[in-house]
């Protein structure tokens, strides 16, 4: 659907700015003072755009009409079988398609004081090569009217890229801005190299709405998300420039890096076009950062320990280096298995609690609760020392860092009546 049909759906929760806005951190203020709820802003400078819109699990949910408890399963049977798209001859944003491109126009945000200029920080790229595709999020930092330099960190399309440049040749692109939350959370998706995350996505709607996603293609022949808010289309090609400091996940400064240059040939867009702008370090950018790793934990756990109840990567650990698992234990060493399950399936996470399954991992304070009266440091704390971290991680070294294991669950053969909380 279009941004406008989510904001008519989600009116009760929105926040409407009318007046006007400016990209230099003004609406980065405004989207902090309203975490969890969409923002829109009628008048930013450039044109229309909205924050926060998918910043919750329950309208993630609710977009795909099912509880939120379901989420994990259903993003999970879509990873394990995925579906093809229905590849469509029309879609909105085909309205308008211009080679004049001047990025400089559009309402795209400088974010943060020391960042190092605007950047487009909501768009899912799709790339093709050698019959492999993917899908994926990289920032991008707007140089001039047509040039971005782009974060492209070491997976998939960095090694299309790496590829491309060996044959001598530049790589087609499409970076889409303003998608339904199921390609969002496919373009978070981290999968075996090839599998085509668009599949992802459509399996994820077969299942939910009955229906399957619907693609289009553009000039240069590759084949996009057809409810697209903007497409730019173009390539990378053999040029590098600084990219940083920038405000990651972590909410500190990314450093400076060399990184690759996009240059967009076409851009597509809607007539009345809503830019989407994700925060760094905000739920929403949480959302499509962690949510969809935690079908890998799960997995993972699962075959370690007989039968896992939820996961969650949190939002005060920046959904990426903490996490939570509630599982049924059955034999006294199944809290510290599901702790290296979970570190061996995310090996960014730096902190992960095991809980029992009447412990609700999407509230804090019952998770705490589960390690003030179920965990002893002396039997159920797993340290692992100099191991791979990730490259968010601050306080990391090289690359390396410390992890904690908690084994909040309760010690097999206790008495129940000790650890039960008391209900009506």
């Amino acid at each position: 659907m279009a941004i406008r049909s989510w904001l008519d759906r989600f009116a009760a929760d929105v926040v409407r700015v009318e007046n006007p806005t400016s990209r230099e951190i003004d609406c980065t203020r405004i989207l902090l003072s309203h975490p969890r709820q969409p923002v829109h802003f009628t008048k930013l400078e450039g044109g229309e755009a909205v924050g926060n819109l998918w910043s919750t699990r329950d309208r993630v949910a609710a977009s795909l009409a099912i509880p939120k408890e379901q989420l994990l399963p259903k993003l999970m049977e879509a990873q394990v079988r995925p579906t093809d798209a229905r590849v469509v001859e029309s879609a909105p944003f085909l309205a308008q398609s211009t080679t004049d491109v001047d990025l400089r126009s559009l309402p795209i945000p400088k974010l943060f004081p020391r960042d190092a200029g605007r950047y487009v920080t909501a768009g899912v790229w799709v790339a093709e090569w050698n019959g492999a595709r993917n899908l994926s999020f990289h920032r991008i930092l707007v140089l001039d009217k047509n040039r971005g330099a782009c974060r492209i960190v070491p997976r998939h399309l960095r090694h299309m890229y790496n590829e491309s440049m060996k044959a001598g040749e530049e790589l087609k692109v499409a970076v889409c801005i303003g998608l339904d939350p199921w390609n969002l959370l496919a373009g978070g998706t981290s999968v075996e190299y090839g599998v085509d995350e668009s599949r992802i996505a459509s399996a994820l709607t077969q299942s939910c709405l009955g229906k399957p996603v619907e693609m289009v293609r553009i000039k240069n022949g590759l084949t996009v998300p057809a409810e697209a808010e903007y497409v730019l289309e173009g390539r990378l090609i053999n040029e590098t420039h600084e990219e940083g400091p920038f405000v990651d996940a972590v909410r500190t400064y990314d450093r400076v890096r060399k990184e690759p240059v996009l240059v967009v040939d076409r851009m597509y867009r809607r007539k009345d076009a809503i830019f989407h702008i994700i925060v760094g370090g905000l739920d929403e950018h949480f959302m499509f950062m962690g949510m969809p790793r935690e079908p890998v934990i799960y997995q993972a756990v699962a075959r370690a320990v007989p039968h896992v109840k939820a996961v969650r990567l949190t939002e005060g650990g920046c959904a990426w280096l903490h996490g939570v698992v509630s599982i049924r234990k059955q034999h006294q060493g199944d809290g510290k298995n599901a702790i290296m399950a979970a570190f061996g399936a995310h090996t960014s996470m730096k902190q992960v609690v095991i809980v029992d399954e009447d412990v609700d991992v999407f509230d804090d304070r019952d998770v705490e609760w589960a390690i003030a009266t179920r965990f002893q440091a002396d039997r159920g704390l797993v340290v692992l020392h100099d191991v791979r971290g990730s490259s968010i991680d601050p306080s990391a070294r090289d690359g390396f860092t410390s992890k904690m294991g908690i084994d909040a669950t309760r010690p097999m053969g206790a008495d129940p009546t000790m650890f039960d909380k008391a209900t009506l």
